[in-house]
């Protein structure tokens, strides 16, 4: 067959098989906090220890069996189980009718903080409606992009919830879904846009029960995850807003976003909004939205990715040493995360942060952040807390 040698089997070849290739990555957050609250906080939440620890510290292979199937294999010593279940999937590529076709334990495609990189977050941790997110499951998605059009599509199913081993068991519903769709509706020729998006996500959990809860936008040490977790390792900075576990037969959660990247300005927006059908009580709606933006002093342009409809990573155009200072960027956010509904008060957080992050080159960079949270609790009134954060950060 003329023209089709991929199309033939591996022993006819003349030339040995480039399959299966790998490549060995990882990456670790080592983080630093400090903490001031007065004394509503303190009684609200307890007295917050200064701390250090390692947010993440992950170890991956990559790679290809195919020309069209992919795979990856990662794990984290920094999280609960130790080491955890992170991206580990097989991937099949540009099939006919359903574009990519990925199956395993990967994020699921709903909220645009939650699609981003935890390499390439702007902040030390995500916004507050990160807390709502299904996030990694077992399951399986299609997805695909046009990138020249700045289209983006992901359709998948999973079974929720997912321990942190990538294994779930149930027979009393344990299913999710979750879509979104993405479209860049202006752009110019410096590789600026503006990107605007749209998600939802179904879940029938097999324990009959979510749970919603958020620290304000900084942690030392684990608590097993921001949402659906009924239980987690102590951590030194304890959730502040919390619903406590809610008999639910099914929740709903709807999702739009907004971003911008242009010369080296760039900012995002995300709405998300969860709807709890309850067991013996009525439906009960919560909500988080958060806004950010940055600003790249040293002149760098923050791109946009367009095949996961998300903005990328700031590369330097000088690294840091003898010939240049790296990239210098600062940024601002403001979050909001309201849990109270009928009988269920779980209390409201405002977070406002100021960050300032130093790149060092493309895989290395110091981030510092300032947070101020603000916390409505429904039983001891308003407090304050501050936090002042630094992240050192390595990626390879």
């Amino acid at each position: 067959m003329e023209g089709c040698d991929s199309c033939l089997p591996q022993s006819s070849l003349a030339s040995p098989s480039q399959y299966p290739s790998v490549k060995v990555t990882g990456f670790f957050q080592a983080d630093a906090g400090w903490f001031h609250q007065d004394a509503a906080n303190i009684v609200a939440v307890g007295d917050i220890q200064d701390g250090a620890d390692f947010r993440r510290a992950r170890l991956a292979a990559t790679g290809d069996v195919a020309e069209n199937v992919g795979y990856n294999v990662e794990f984290d010593f920094g999280f609960p189980g130790r080491p955890s279940f992170m991206d580990v999937w097989l991937e099949v590529r540009d099939t006919a009718w359903l574009g990519d076709v990925k199956i395993g334990h990967f994020r699921h495609p709903i909220g645009l903080g939650g699609l981003t990189s935890v390499k390439e977050l702007t902040f030390i941790e995500r916004g507050l409606p990160f807390a709502f997110l299904p996030f990694r499951q077992i399951g399986a998605m299609t997805s695909g992009a046009d990138e020249e059009a700045g289209r983006t599509w992901a359709l998948s199913g999973f079974r929720f919830p997912t321990d942190a081993f990538g294994g779930q068991i149930g027979d009393n519903g344990g299913y999710g879904l979750a879509t979104r769709v993405t479209q860049v509706i202006a752009e110019d020729s410096n590789g600026g846009v503006v990107h605007i998006g749209g998600a939802y996500s179904l879940i029938d959990p097999s324990n009959d029960a979510v749970r919603y809860r958020s620290q304000p936008e900084f942690f030392i040490a684990e608590t097993g995850g921001a949402a659906f977790v009924p239980a987690g390792i102590p951590s030194s900075v304890p959730p502040f807003v919390d619903t406590g576990v809610i008999a639910t037969n099914k929740s709903h959660l709807f999702a739009a976003e907004l971003a911008t990247t242009s010369g080296s300005f760039h900012a995002q927006s995300e709405f998300i909004h969860a709807m709890v059908n309850r067991f013996g009580g009525s439906t009960v709606g919560f909500s988080g939205v958060s806004a950010q933006a940055g600003y790249i002093l040293t002149g760098e342009h923050r791109p946009y990715n367009r095949k996961a409809g998300v903005l990328g990573r700031v590369v330097p155009n000088s690294n840091f040493g003898k010939c240049g200072y790296g990239a210098w960027e600062i940024a601002g956010r403001w979050s909001m995360l309201d849990l109270n509904d009928a009988d269920i008060r779980g209390g409201r957080l405002n977070t406002s942060t100021l960050g300032l992050n130093w790149y060092l080159n493309k895989h290395a960079k110091f981030q510092f952040n300032y947070i101020h949270a603000f916390l409505d609790s429904p039983v001891n009134g308003d407090s304050d807390a501050n936090i002042f954060a630094m992240r050192a950060q390595v990626d390879f």
